[in-house]
């Protein structure tokens, strides 16, 4: 089995991702169609995760654009299946439709931006679109903190309603036990720990945990509203004197809206060292999202995740057929 070379083991405080893409390794790679990888940090995250049988991608772009980024990068992709198309917006439509033909059981977006390859996606007669509504999850690698921590939405859904939340929400859910935690703690932030009619977050948690309650939402325990001390800290849920099984033990974050997801996001990255893998759910196949700015071993474990993702539909589908 290939190993992380020494660039993507180099920092040891992030070995939950080493870990993370270590386990993915044990799966069969995901068939991925590689939507526009014109530059090199998008082709090298291709390339280099193909190298780690995490994927075997197929890269839908200008052909003449791929490989001369391959020849200035000194990057092999003679192995590769490349797909010719015009222009951005032509990526994105051709790798969507590698999903709906079959021959991609991923999405991984290259130098195109997010919102392109998501206009595909969610378009309605020629998308991805399932029942669920789409939305984002980073997975943080935060040194000190024991295990992952999940948050959603920080990416996608800007003002989400009370129905949105359900399922991103569930879609949260289903990804963690996708990624094998056993226990999963969802913790519905807000400013405040009490429900107060005059902070409209503090109502839709309560809700959500009521739903769960009633098994509208499965497969986790809730626990809302929560500040966020109070959610991941259990000497600030003690003071408070929150007793739930959530409360200081959180492994996933629901935020109220984008904007506190993002500065949530953000604030952990570039305050406490953290690494954010990205994933897109509720549509047919996980979507991979990586940003230029993002270490090699952030954008691989991002590849991880839609691996393991992969991997429990399979086992889903295979259960239903029973």
């Amino acid at each position: 089995m290939p190993e992380l070379d020494a660039s993507a083991r180099r920092n040891d405080a992030h070995d939950k991702y080493r870990q993370l893409v270590e386990r993915a390794q044990s799966q069969p790679p995901a068939r991925t169609a590689v939507a526009h990888p014109c530059d090199e940090v998008s082709l090298e995250s291709a390339v280099e995760a193909a190298k780690l049988r995490l994927i075997e991608p197929i890269l839908v772009g200008p052909e003449r654009r791929i490989r001369a980024v391959a020849d200035q990068a000194g990057l092999d992709i003679s192995c590769y299946e490349i797909m010719d198309s015009s222009h951005s917006h032509d990526s994105a439509a051709k790798a969507v439709a590698l999903v709906r033909e079959g021959r991609a059981d991923a999405l991984m977006k290259g130098s195109l931006h997010t919102d392109e390859l998501m206009a595909a996606v969610v378009a309605r007669d020629t998308g991805l679109r399932t029942a669920r509504r789409v939305s984002h999850c980073f997975i943080m690698d935060v040194p000190g903190h024991p295990q992952p921590l999940i948050i959603s939405d920080a990416a996608v859904n800007i003002a989400p309603s009370l129905k949105d939340k359900i399922d991103i929400v569930q879609n949260a859910i289903d990804l963690a036990k996708a990624l094998g935690v056993g226990e999963v703690r969802v913790a519905i932030l807000s400013a405040m720990e009490t429900v107060n009619p005059d902070v409209p977050s503090t109502i839709e948690a309560a809700a959500l945990c009521k739903m769960a309650d009633r098994k509208q939402i499965s497969g986790a325990v809730l626990d809302g509203p929560l500040a966020l001390d109070n959610a991941i800290s259990p000497e600030a849920a003690a003071v408070k004197g929150i007793a739930s099984p959530v409360a200081g033990r959180a492994n996933v974050l629901i935020v109220p809206d984008l904007e506190a997801g993002n500065m949530l996001a953000k604030s952990l990255s570039f305050l406490a060292g953290a690494d954010a893998a990205g994933i897109v759910l509720g549509a047919r196949v996980p979507i991979i999202l990586t940003s230029r700015a993002d270490a090699l071993l952030t954008r691989l474990a991002s590849c991880a995740v839609a691996v393991m993702l992969a991997a429990a539909r399979r086992v889903s589908a295979a259960a239903a057929l029973q």
